[in-house]
């Protein structure tokens, strides 16, 4: 990984540069040695496109790119440098990876969790929007009123496996079965919640107890019960009007409305009463969907974003930006942009009017129709984009399933309590050895990357004396009970929403790795 001791000191600059996004120092190491961009850091070994990508400074991550730099590189904890730019929400960074082909599926060593959990658990639909954009096909004008009896079996065909496949990415679970809508539900983050059901996240998933996770709300929590604990209004009401259930036990014996309770979110107890009768919203589809990104992005890639040369007639000029040529055109209007402009108009649009077109379409900057897909145009060259090839590059197993059928349809809810038993866990829910290092060890990660976590002598300490404050609270009765069942209150109510999973092993691992990134 280049940790040599004849550039370890050029590579410990290289790092400083991508922390500070000093392009000038960074493009002047890699210019004298262009195999720094392979550097790794001893302790975390985050590279140069780790701390670029956590920080944002898109420029030195195409840089890096540029370089030879491997695209799904990992650090300690198996984190790459997309999950970091999901994390902390940089979509433009998101965007250059994705354009290098980053592999969106990796999962890392301490939790299972993909860069889909990190944008959700932090709340950046931008992101979520760019990560599952090489499942959501771009619908061609033409496909959408055609009236070919054979193209139409087609489409629904292909229509059917994109859906199951963007399902199974969707519906990926972490440590404990936490899915990406968990995580978003926790949090309170309506826009993420939103999307992420407008493209198949499974309202009714449940989590269960396998795993090395704390879960203080319980293993057989549905989104709901999350949200409950979160205690966001809007998450709760979207959930239920995408038809979840109120009557859902977990495996503690609690409903959404008892975590409600516990928690002290009352102001959702008139919602989640199995016996509501309040009117739930009409939510229409999510703003940040984007049909035509999948298009643009592949054409992105074959052509590259370099700029050409402007002609003399003005016609060729793109209308957006008044500096590009005219590379892409719209399907339906065609009128033409450039990529970066269709790039930016599909990655950053968040269209709160009603478009002429199938949702998901985004308007024409002209003419204000709705856009579902972007097509190259005639003469101009492609130009691949250079890849940095890698062993780990493999596909992945969850996309080739053995049965690619559709996801069945949810069973209409009964009135009835239903209580969630957890069953063995299903061996899809693990890769081979060949996809990923330590597939079958699930270790959560918390979210305390401010301060250390506490060390195993304090917990020794803490668990002795607990065990002689329960030898002499036998003989003091009620009172000691009711002090007890205080002391429990408090502690909850202390409990945060993002520490609801935590574990000493992967709380130290993850502080080391963003310590680094964060100093």
């Amino acid at each position: 990984m280049g940790n040599s001791f004849g550039c370890s000191g050029s590579g410990e600059r290289l790092v400083s540069a991508a922390r500070d996004g000093d392009l000038v120092e960074a493009r002047m190491l890699l210019e004298f040695n262009p195999c720094l961009a392979k550097y790794s850091t001893f302790g975390g070994l985050n590279s140069p496109l780790h701390f670029a990508a956590a920080k944002g400074h898109n420029e030195i991550v195409t840089l890096l790119l540029e370089h030879g730099a491997d695209v799904n590189s990992r650090n300690y904890c198996g984190q790459t440098a997309l999950m970091h730019a999901c994390r902390y929400g940089h979509w433009e960074v998101v965007q250059t990876l994705l354009l290098y082909r980053a592999n969106v599926t990796r999962a890392d060593y301490l939790s299972g969790r993909t860069a889909l959990h990190f944008a959700a658990v932090n709340g950046h639909v931008r992101c979520i929007r760019l990560v599952v954009a090489d499942f959501i096909p771009s619908a061609p004008y033409e496909s959408t009123s055609s009236t070919n009896d054979d193209q139409c079996d087609r489409s629904s065909l292909r229509s059917r496996y994109d859906q199951y496949a963007l399902s199974k990415f969707v519906n990926k679970a972490a440590d404990g079965g936490i899915t990406a809508l968990h995580m978003a539900a926790l949090n309170g983050h309506s826009d993420c919640v939103q999307l992420l059901l407008d493209i198949h996240a499974n309202v009714s998933s449940v989590t269960f107890h396998y795993g090395a996770s704390m879960d203080l709300i319980g293993a057989g929590s549905t989104p709901l019960h999350y949200a409950a604990c979160g205690g966001n209004l809007k998450c709760c009401q979207i959930l239920l009007s995408r038809r979840a259930s109120r009557l859902t036990l977990n495996c503690n014996g609690w409903l959404p409305l008892d975590v409600a309770r516990i928690w002290g979110r009352h102001c959702l107890e008139p919602l989640l009463a199995p016996i509501s009768d309040l009117t739930l919203p009409t939510f229409p589809p999510s703003n940040f969907l984007s049909l035509p990104l999948m298009s643009i992005l592949n054409i992105a890639r074959e052509c590259g974003l370099q700029s050409t040369s402007a002609s003399s007639d003005d016609g060729d000029l793109c209308a957006v930006c008044l500096e590009r040529v005219c590379t892409v055109a719209a399907d339906g209007c065609g009128h033409g942009i450039c990529i970066r402009c269709a790039l930016y108009l599909c990655s950053t649009n968040n269209n709160t009017f009603d478009v002429v077109g199938p949702p998901g379409s985004i308007p024409c900057p002209l003419c204000r129709n709705g856009i579902v897909a972007f097509s190259r145009l005639p003469g101009f060259p492609g130009k691949d984009l250079k890849l940095n090839l890698s062993l780990g590059l493999c596909t992945p197993c969850m996309l080739h399933s053995c049965d690619p059928e559709p996801p069945s349809t949810l069973a209409s809810s009964k009135p009835e309590y239903r209580k969630n038993r957890v069953a063995s866990v299903s061996s899809e829910l693990f890769c081979s050895v060949s996809c990923s290092p330590f597939p079958s060890v699930a270790i959560p990660s918390c979210t305390c990357n401010d301060d250390p976590c506490p060390s195993l002598e304090t917990d020794e300490r803490e668990n002795q004396e607990r065990e002689t404050q329960d030898r002499t609270s036998e003989t003091q009765g009620n009172a000691s009970l009711a002090e007890e069942e205080k002391m429990e209150g408090a502690w909850i109510e202390k409990t945060s929403c993002s520490k609801m999973f935590w574990n000493r092993r992967s709380c130290h691992r993850e502080h080391q790795c963003t310590s680094e990134i964060n100093a």
